[in-house]
């Protein structure tokens, strides 16, 4: 049995449906406030469900029941609730998960966590490793995936880059490259770890076919649409001062992404085609799909 812990996400929901086509039985940790329309999703895909929360420990010790593999996506960055907290769910939770999984008899736990150089200071970033770390101590088998930017994103009109409609909002300048990824890449590298041994006790960098900056990807979408963009900075100095002055713990941690955005994110995808052949989707790809969506 593999047990996905945060299978009403976007990503979760693709390992989901990823581990479903593999033929490969699926338990999902679902609260009883998840959303009805994520939850009938993955009820009529066949996946099963264990009622419970990341801040309760007795439920994760139920769903990891015979469980072999857990892969994690779980984050309250979208899906916060009134308890949720990046310290209480994001850490706390997911060290209680490991501990659940550990004494459970879990064999392997895929752990999606991001890219190495995404370092300044949050809550978010100070989850994320202190959750690695105590997975790497515990003694289950593990796969730490980190991957970067993802371009349904970063590259969308949530955070200011409207592709149709010939806008961009940048952080910074603009000129550091990044390795913009596909969710869809992150998902099937998290289900091709179950099966490959060669993954395990591994922490793998995940990347796109190539690392373009800000104002590269403007320049491919201009081409590949024909059409100007109105280009907006962010600048650099206005994120520090964003960054020094927050007080929430969601303020802080996505003013921090922003600054990791405007220094660069280039990774070395090597381990992660040689664990998980197969060509990556290119932002190319990405924004000639977003066009003729």
């Amino acid at each position: 049995m593999n047990l996905v812990v945060g299978a009403t996400g976007f990503l979760g929901g693709a390992i989901c449906q990823g581990l479903i086509a593999k033929g490969k039985p699926v338990r999902a940790l679902v609260r009883e406030t998840s959303d009805p329309t994520s939850v009938g999703n993955l009820r009529n895909a066949g996946v099963e469900f264990a009622y419970g929360d990341l801040t309760d420990q007795s439920s994760l010790a139920a769903a990891c029941q015979g469980v072999t593999t857990v892969l994690s996506t779980a984050t309250t960055v979208r899906s916060r609730q009134a308890h949720d907290s990046l310290e209480t769910t994001d850490r706390d939770g997911q060290v209680g998960l490991v501990d659940a999984a550990r004494d459970a008899g879990v064999r392997h736990f895929v752990y999606i966590s991001y890219s190495q150089n995404l370092a300044t200071d949050s809550p978010l970033t100070t989850a994320k490793r202190t959750v690695g770390r105590h997975l790497q101590a515990s003694g289950i088998h593990y796969t730490i995936l980190r991957p970067s930017y993802f371009m349904e994103a970063w590259l969308s009109p949530a955070l200011g880059f409207d592709i149709q409609q010939s806008k961009a909002q940048i952080f910074g300048a603009g000129q550091n490259k990044i390795s913009w990824i596909s969710l869809g890449d992150v998902a099937r590298c998290a289900v091709e770890a179950v099966d490959n041994p060669e993954a395990h006790n591994q922490g793998v960098e995940l990347g796109g076919p190539e690392a373009l900056s800000p104002l590269d990807v403007v320049r491919l979408c201009e081409q590949l649409s024909g059409q100007s963009f109105e280009v907006q900075h962010v600048p650099e100095e206005a994120l520090r001062s964003q960054h020094a002055a927050a007080t929430d713990s969601l303020q802080k941690t996505f003013s921090a992404l922003m600054l990791d955005y405007a220094q660069g994110d280039p990774v070395d995808i090597g381990l992660m085609l040689a664990l998980f052949p197969g060509q990556p989707t290119s932002v190319r790809e990405y924004v000639g799909r977003t066009l003729a969506s």
